[in-house]
């Protein structure tokens, strides 16, 4: 029993480590680099909206096909009678900088996923759910019941799971090898870069299709979030711990320290 003077204490709040420190700073900095280049893209875009297959594209060439939009140089016909302001100086500088960001950001969380063996517990597929019956009824569930199907507290579910892998092994890789294959210092360097993928033109146009992919998984990513206990999960991403009544996609749930 307290005595008159005693105050009792609150009872603590115990908080679940949701992600780890490492995994949040990786999150973010890949999500600024990622916004960095996909603006500087843009810009790149515009000083030359029109696209080929091949080695060589130029004005004088037929394009494989064209964005209708104003062009920031005027030796590009797009049947404006105007320019834009040209943005390609620093647009180009920037795109450099941003994605060797998100290279050395995406590799030191590669390595994270696999030295932790989170790669191999939570983001491969189970053995049950490397079925075709197994897929087809999950993404039925999505489609009927949107909000329960993703707001569920054991592991990621096969989409989630095919989508992450998709974008860690095969759109991230191939992004990298696309812009590479662009750069005249680099083929020089390593021709088979950009002929294995038909020339430099055909890499600009890859490239162009994967930022489009790639979008995409951001559009339907962030509406998950949004739809879904949009506070508790940018808390978990931002502070890392989650309540234990919140309802989150879990997939490795630690108690951590007592927050008062």
């Amino acid at each position: 029993m307290p005595t008159a003077t005693e105050v009792p204490r609150p009872a603590a709040r115990t908080r679940i480590l949701r992600h780890s420190l490492l995994v949040r700073v990786t999150h973010w900095l890949t999500f600024l680099a990622f916004v960095a280049l996909l603006v500087t893209g843009i810009e790149i875009l515009i000083s030359h909206p029109r696209f080929y297959w091949g080695e060589v594209g130029n004005v004088n060439m037929k394009p494989l096909f064209t964005f209708h939009i104003p062009s920031s140089r005027d030796s590009v016909p797009t049947g404006y009678g105007y320019v834009l302001p040209d943005q390609n100086g620093w647009s180009r500088y920037l795109h450099f900088e941003a994605a060797w960001l998100l290279v050395f950001t995406g590799l030191i969380y590669l390595i994270y996923l696999v030295a932790t063996g989170h790669l191999r517990r939570n983001l491969f597929p189970t053995r049950e759910q490397r079925s075709l019956r197994a897929s087809m009824t999950d993404i039925g569930r999505h489609l009927r019941y949107p909000r329960s199907a993703v707001n569920e507290l054991h592991a990621y579910n096969v989409l989630q799971r095919s989508s992450y892998l998709v974008v860690i092994f095969l759109l991230f890789p191939l992004m990298i090898w696309t812009g590479l294959a662009m750069s005249p210092a680099f083929t020089a360097a390593f021709p088979a870069t950009s002929s294995l993928l038909g020339g430099r033109q055909s890499a600009r146009t890859i490239h162009l299709f994967l930022t489009f992919a790639l979008v995409l998984f951001l559009i339907v990513h962030v509406a998950m979030v949004a739809l879904n206990n949009f506070r508790a999960r940018m808390r978990a991403m931002t502070l890392g711990t989650i309540k234990p009544a919140e309802s989150l996609n879990s997939v490795e749930l630690t108690p951590t320290k007592e927050l008062r």
